[in-house]
């Protein structure tokens, strides 16, 4: 046939790989052409195969499964805690002692450690509120191979309820709390699974952080090369803080000590009054509050509950106090100062002089500090591991504070070669190196970390509190020191409507700014003599314990430079 100029269309048998599906001909509608009969035919054999080896593969894998299984005697004793389990008493840690031998226990803890020895036995080191108790697992029936290895590989922190044999051990476990017990597990099973790679490690953060959170060789292990955990980093993950023993043991003696204050006050009469912390106005008249929005206007986070307490004494209370948080909007990076810390703060009434409420005070103090040495031994004795100060806080011999006169504490300094020039010229207060060298002094002369500097110059204090009636230089106002730091300011409060208004504009508060037309109103309708104080729950904490960062007896610290967790 003549060349017609066109291009010569192959067969479908002719194009390459004939037999395979080949790619969409044009045809002269311009539709694909049809599959091959041979092509739909290798295709459908080719499924046919995949699907049988499929089968196969699954057929196998359920064989292997079901002979695991068969042999799995421990098969129901480990995994996941199943519903159907019976819901056993469980024993806390403290409750654990000898009298547990050889009888069967429910514990509910995370996992510390776990190691696997051999193929039939492992350990564990389980963990409860900081407290440590060895587990061992061994395969024994019914305990099988399976259970020891799944038990040895469970990720650390891991919450298990284990039920087991408490033992004595061969050899006590120098590195459990309870060392001279041990429990054999009969089952185990996963609460709540923690994550294979965790920020840190609850055992790093045992171990006291660095005075500096930068370290000076650089490097970020000790000199055994145990892993150093910074301040920083226990605060940025400080739900694993939490988890430490000596954590736990901080959080027990700030309970303590809300606990023991609230106990006293109640004790004496008081009523415990719960007040606003949204103001309108700056309560201590200064420039150094949380700024909000407010609707439309403008609201202010409370830097002390004062104003409050001085108008529940205006309406007949007698006596109040509060546990609540006190917010400071001051830039201060030190190792004592926060911008939010649990205020503990009282206020009463008085019949002839200040020094009523001051006594009550110093009692309320001692009585703090006291129960806290009985009542929490074990708790401080735990502390005292890491930070050696904790136990060495010296009380009066005599059950009483020692109190002294503001100049009678400048004239300590001043015998100690300190410049106290401005001090006396009432310019400025107390350093706070000024006030640790003073509780070196007091430490050295009158054996105890615990004192009182009474009548601190009126320059120095608040508007509303009140200046001694024989020399208006000085203020019937008081401090409260712990190991040299101030832990309560307090005073005795003008009650006069007339001197407190004169008091506001020396002190540069404007009277009738807004914010302060309901407190004084309070005291143009009548109000009895009082006085009061405020104390830092963290600070007595901190200065109780000898902790060195304030941070480390706060829950979740807030600073300038921290807002999270």
């Amino acid at each position: 046939m003549a060349d017609s100029g066109l291009p010569h269309r192959p067969k479908p048998e002719e194009t390459p790989e004939a037999g395979a599906q080949a790619a969409p001909a044009a045809t002269g509608e311009g539709a694909p052409a049809a599959p091959s009969k041979n092509a739909l035919k290798k295709a459908a054999k080719e499924k046919a195969k995949a699907e049988k080896a499929a089968q196969r593969a699954a057929q196998q894998q359920a064989q292997q499964q079901a002979a695991q299984e068969a042999v799995d005697t421990a098969k129901g004793l480990y995994g996941r805690l199943p519903d159907s389990e019976d819901l056993a008493p469980v024993t806390n840690f403290s409750q654990l002692s000898e009298e547990h031998y050889e009888k069967e226990v429910t514990v509910v803890a995370r996992v510390d450690n776990a190691r696997s020895q051999s193929a039939k036995l492992a350990f564990l080191m389980l963990r409860q509120q900081g407290q440590k108790v060895q587990a061992v697992i061994a395969a024994a029936e019914p305990i099988s191979r399976q259970m020891v290895k799944w038990a040895g590989g469970i990720n650390v922190n891991s919450i298990v309820q284990v039920t087991g044999i408490v033992k004595k051990p061969a050899v006590p476990v120098s590195s459990a709390t309870l060392s001279e017990l041990e429990i054999h597990i009969r089952k185990i099973y996963i609460i709540a699974e923690a994550a294979q790679q965790l920020p840190m490690q609850v055992k790093d953060a045992e171990r006291p952080p660095p005075l500096s959170d930068i370290v000076e060789d650089g490097t970020q292990v000790d000199a055994e090369g145990a892993p150093i955990v910074t301040l920083k980093t226990r605060l940025d993950n400080r739900v694993l803080d939490l988890q430490t023993e000596t954590s736990q043991a901080i959080t027990w003696i700030s309970s303590g000590v809300a606990e023991l204050f609230t106990e006293y006050m109640l004790k004496s009469g008081a009523r415990w009054i719960f007040t606003s912390k949204l103001t309108g106005s700056s309560s201590e008249g200064g420039s150094e509050v949380f700024e909000i929005k407010y609707f439309k206007r403008k609201a202010y986070l409370a830097q002390s509950p004062q104003l409050y307490k001085q108008m529940c004494i205006a309406g007949d209370m007698g006596s109040v106090f509060e546990v609540g948080p006190v917010f400071r909007a001051e830039d201060s990076n030190t190792h004592r100062h926060l911008t939010e810390f649990t205020g503990l703060d009282f206020e009463k009434t008085f019949r002839h002089h200040y020094h009523e409420v001051l006594e009550f005070a110093e009692q309320l103090l001692v009585f703090i500090l006291t129960q806290l040495k009985e009542r929490y031994k074990e708790q401080i004795a735990i502390i005292q591991k890491s930070y050696p100060k904790a136990g060495d806080f010296k009380l009066p011999k005599d059950g009483k504070a020692l109190r002294l006169n503001y100049m009678d504490g400048i004239a300590l300094l001043k015998e100690a070669g300190v410049d106290v020039s401005e001090q006396e010229r009432f310019e400025n207060d107390l350093t706070t190196a000024m006030e640790k060298q003073l509780g070196q002094i007091i430490r050295e002369k009158y054996d105890t970390d615990f004192y009182v500097l009474d009548k601190f110059p009126t320059a120095v204090r608040p508007f509303y509190t009140k200046p001694d009636p024989e020399n208006p230089t000085f203020s019937n106002s008081y401090d409260f020191f712990m190991r040299g730091e101030e832990i309560m300011s307090g005073a005795q409060r003008i009650n006069d409507v007339k001197e407190l208004e004169e008091s506001m504009i020396k002190k540069g508060v404007d009277p009738k700014s807004e914010g302060f037309e309901d407190y004084l109103a309070a005291f143009r309708q009548g109000c009895p003599p009082h006085a009061g104080g405020g104390l830092g729950l963290n600070r007595i904490v901190m200065f109780f314990l000898g902790l060195p960062n304030i941070r480390l007896a706060t829950l979740f610290p807030r600073d300038p430079q921290r807002l999270r967790p």
